[in-house]
């Protein structure tokens, strides 16, 4: 018998669900029977939708804690339940640190730690109140567990969020499980503007030990087994997916082959 991950009558939010891995994340959870909501400060260009189903999109400030709470007391009570939230949202610009100052920095740190911590109290307040509690999901990033030069604030912030993860999965358990999954280099529509053309993005890909940057469908494909059932004992954990990571410069450097 196949296994199969049937999230039908679930209702799972993904921040900043709209373009790139929150889409891959929305269109996942799509698949697996979830009504899917999400929410950007602006609308998507065009609507998030697979296998014949389309989310549902809510504009909100996750940086506003009023409208955040607004936010999902009307998921609530449109929907009447919530049972997955992926923090998604996020981002953050090239920039050094010793350019633009500490203001800058921070809002970095305000989007990728301090928004997904107001989502996920708010959820929580939802989610407690239920039988079945739910599952929250972080998306972190490898830029939280090396140097990240050119985006040292982003890279504290999801060292940070895993570590928020960690201890939120201890205090709300055993109702609310809370998880991080770390993905690697991801292909999206904004590839270029970090890797260059088809061939830069190929010679990015064959630096990973699996030959290739990740799709948004498996960082979603892992958000579904994290928001699922046949992940009920997995809480406070960090899930790699990132195709072996980076191939260790030394073994380029040394001069002897193996």
């Amino acid at each position: 018998m196949p296994v199969t991950i049937d999230l039908s009558g679930s209702v799972a939010v993904v921040t900043g669900g709209t373009r790139g891995v929150g889409a891959g994340i929305a269109r996942a959870l799509l698949e697996a029977g979830a009504e899917v909501v999400t929410c950007a400060r602006r609308p998507p260009d065009q609507p998030v939708e697979a296998a014949g189903r389309t989310a549902r999109f809510l504009p909100v400030d996750l940086r506003d804690p009023a409208a955040v709470t607004e936010f999902f007391d009307r998921v609530r009570a449109d929907h009447g339940r919530l049972d997955v939230l992926v923090n998604n949202a996020g981002g953050t610009p090239f920039r050094m640190l010793d350019e633009g100052g500490a203001a800058r920095q921070a809002r970095v740190v305000e989007l990728n730690l301090v928004a997904p911590l107001t989502a996920s109290l708010a959820a929580y307040e939802v989610m407690r109140h239920q039988p079945g509690g739910g599952s929250i999901v972080m998306i972190g990033s490898v830029s939280g567990t090396r140097p990240s030069p050119g985006s040292a604030a982003y890279g504290a912030a999801k060292a940070g969020l895993d570590n928020l993860a960690r201890s939120m999965a201890v205090e709300w358990a055993p109702l609310v499980r809370v998880n991080t999954l770390v993905p690697g280099m991801v292909r999206t529509e904004l590839s270029q503007l970090h890797y260059g053309d088809e061939d830069g993005v190929a010679s990015v890909g064959r630096t990973v030990p699996l030959g290739r940057l990740a799709e948004p469908s498996d960082i979603g494909d892992a958000c579904v087994f994290l928001a699922s059932d046949r992940a009920a004992y997995v809480t406070g954990a960090s899930l790699l997916v990132h195709g072996g990571g980076e191939r260790p410069a030394f073994l380029d450097a040394a001069s002897v082959n193996h």
